[in-house]
């Protein structure tokens, strides 16, 4: 049985706003104690949009 929506419920995308880096942090260890392997934590990350993010200097 699928999930009902309304529109009254959607978030417009500029209306998100980024973690604090502390919360992200807590978030990925969260994330990572519970997924099944690597494969399945980058992918969960990656959902939540707290992935690990490339560093360019």
């Amino acid at each position: 049985m699928p999930a009902k929506t309304t529109a009254d419920t959607d978030i417009a995308d500029d209306e998100l706003e980024p973690v604090a880096d502390e919360t992200a942090h807590q978030a990925q260890r969260v994330v990572a104690a519970y997924a099944a392997d690597a494969d399945e934590c980058r992918m969960l990350l990656s959902m939540l949009g707290i992935g690990p993010e490339s560093k360019t200097d």
